[in-house]
C-alpha cells in the first residue's frame, strides 16, 4: 500500500462527494452534501469558494460552459456558474422527503446515472435512475447506499455498488444511449471489515479507482475485478474520486467527517480533499445532455 501526496483543499467538509471536473473553466466541482455547499476550486490551486445551496445536493455534472447540472434531495437542477441561479428540471422522488440523492455519474452517451438512498441509510430505500435528455427511467430499485457509478470509456460498461451490501456490480451498456443491455453480475466484494465501496471512477486503460468508506484508501481494480493497488489516505471515510488537471493525469478524492470524533487525532485530515501521488490515464466526464 503506497501513501498519499497532500491536499488539494483544506476545507473540511460533513460529507464531501461527488467531484466532477469542469476542464472548460479549469475547475473541480464538488458537494458538501450535509452542509449544503457547491464547492469551487482552481486545478492549480488558490481558493475554495462555498456556494451556498438551497437543497441538499449530492452530485454535479457539465452542461455547458455557463451551466452545471446538480442531483439533489428532490430532484435535478441546472444553476447557472456566473450567477449561482437555480431551476429544477426533472423532478425526482419529490414526494419522498425520507430520502436525497447520492452518487452519480454522466455515461459517455451524456446520460446520467442517479442514486438516491434514504437519509439515513434506510435498507431497501435506495435506486439508480437514468435521465436522458429530459426523460427519466428507473434502472435498479431495492438499494440501500448506491454508489460507485461509473462507465468505461466507450460506453459499453457499466458499474455500481451498494455500500451496505459491499459489493460492486457491472453490467454491459448501450453506447448510444446508456441504458442497460443485460444482467449485472458481480465484480467486487469488499468484506466488511475493510470498509465499504463509495464513489468510483474508471480511466482510459480500464482501471477502476474506488474509495473505500471505512478503508482509508483509493483502490484500483483490473477489468476482471483483481485488486491490483491501494493507496493509503489520512481519513478513514473517503468518498469518491475524479480526474482533474489540464490532461485529466492527476486523481483527487473527497472525504467526510460526519460521525467522526472531532478530537480523534487519528482522523485529523477528514473532510479534506485529496491529491493521489500516481499519474493516470484519465477522462473527463462528457456533458450531461439535457435536451
Amino acid at each position: 500500500m503506497s501513501g498519499w501526496a497532500g491536499l488539494f483543499c483544506d476545507h473540511a467538509c460533513l460529507l464531501g462527494e461527488g467531484p466532477a471536473a469542469h476542464p472548460g473553466l479549469g475547475r473541480l466541482y464538488w458537494l458538501d452534501i450535509l452542509g449544503r455547499h457547491l464547492c469551487e476550486r482552481p486545478f492549480s490551486g488558490g481558493t475554495t469558494t462555498l456556494h451556498d445551496l438551497p437543497v441538499m445536493a449530492s452530485m454535479v455534472a457539465r452542461v455547458d460552459d455557463a451551466t452545471l447540472l446538480l442531483g439533489a434531495e428532490d430532484g435535478l437542477y441546472l444553476r447557472d456558474i456566473a450567477t449561482g441561479r437555480m431551476r429544477r428540471l426533472v423532478p425526482l422522488e419529490a414526494d419522498r422527503p425520507e430520502t436525497r440523492s447520492n452518487d452519480g455519474r454522466v455515461h459517455p452517451s451524456g446520460a446520467l446515472w442517479l442514486g438516491t438512498m434514504g437519509k439515513h441509510a434506510e435498507s431497501g430505500f435506495g435506486a439508480i435512475y437514468w435521465f436522458f435528455r429530459g426523460e427519466v427511467r428507473t434502472l435498479f430499485s431495492g438499494l440501500t447506499i448506491p454508489n460507485a457509478i461509473a462507465f468505461s470509456a466507450d460506453g459499453t460498461r457499466a458499474i455500481f455498488a451498494d455500500s451496505q451490501a459491499g459489493t460492486i456490480w457491472r453490467v454491459a451498456t448501450d453506447p448510444a444511449t446508456g441504458l442497460p443491455t443485460g444482467d449485472r453480475r458481480v465484480f467486487v466484494t469488499i468484506p466488511p471489515s475493510e470498509g465499504a465501496p463509495d464513489g468510483a471512477v474508471i480511466d482510459e486503460e480500464g482501471l477502476v479507482w474506488n474509495a473505500r468508506w471505512g478503508g482509508a484508501s483509493l483502490d484500483a481494480y483490473a477489468p476482471d475485478g483483481t485488486r491490483v493497488r491501494s493507496i493509503a489516505l489520512p481519513a478513514r471515510q473517503v468518498t469518491c474520486p475524479a480526474f482533474i488537471g489540464p490532461d485529466a493525469d492527476t486523481l483527487v478524492v473527497t472525504s467526510a467527517t460526519e460521525g467522526i470524533d472531532p478530537d480523534r487525532t487519528d482522523d485529523r485530515f477528514a473532510g479534506r480533499t485529496f491529491t493521489v501521488p500516481v499519474k493516470v490515464k484519465g477522462r473527463f466526464e462528457p456533458v450531461v445532455r439535457v435536451a
